[in-house]
């Protein structure tokens, strides 16, 4: 099948070589995710650097029947980011990653609702950044450090909240990556 396409220059002329390697590029994505249903692909010059060469920022929006992906390659302090065609792989690259991570999850090989445990804060040590969950499914005290809370954050945590979090095993026994107040 062939995806509907739309290519947009800013900053720089049309070149049919550049549009070429794209029209390359997006054909290669059908073997990732069979059901894209439109792909718009941004090539801008930032011309603002006159000591150093242009840099090159890709975006790429991939529509898909679900969801709709957003590839983004903007890398200032990248010397190879000058090269248009190195931009082009790299960004490219990535949709690909993006697209087989989406058809996977699509396909029901990713079960993220899997990976969280729920527990409930037993313990609290602000002064020492961290503190412990008990898990709700056999009592296990799982450690946990401040910078790991997302949300409201550690210092609205409270012994005796319900939480959920993401666990990993350390060396030092098991602890909790990712706190979910």
């Amino acid at each position: 099948m062939q995806i509907p396409l739309q290519i947009t220059f800013r900053g720089i002329p049309h070149s049919d070589a550049v549009e070429a390697r794209i029209r390359e590029k997006v054909n290669k994505l059908e073997r990732f995710h069979s059901h894209i249903i439109g792909c718009r692909v941004a090539v801008e010059s930032e011309h603002h650097r006159h000591h150093q060469g242009n840099q090159y920022h890709i975006r790429i929006d991939i529509t898909t029947p679900r969801k709709e992906l957003v590839i983004s390659r903007e890398h200032h302090d990248k010397k190879a980011y000058e090269d248009i065609y190195v931009a082009i792989r790299d960004a490219f690259n990535a949709a690909a990653r993006q697209l087989e991570d989406y058809a996977r999850v699509q396909q029901g090989q990713v079960k993220t609702h899997d990976l969280q445990s729920t527990g409930t804060v037993i313990r609290l040590f602000p002064e020492k950044n961290h503190g412990f969950i008990a898990a709700e499914e056999n009592g296990r005290e799982i450690y946990f450090h401040r910078n790991s809370v997302t949300g409201d954050g550690f210092d609205a945590l409270k012994v005796g909240d319900e939480i959920r979090y993401i666990e990993e095993k350390d060396d030092l026994g098991p602890q909790a990556s990712i706190v979910y107040p």
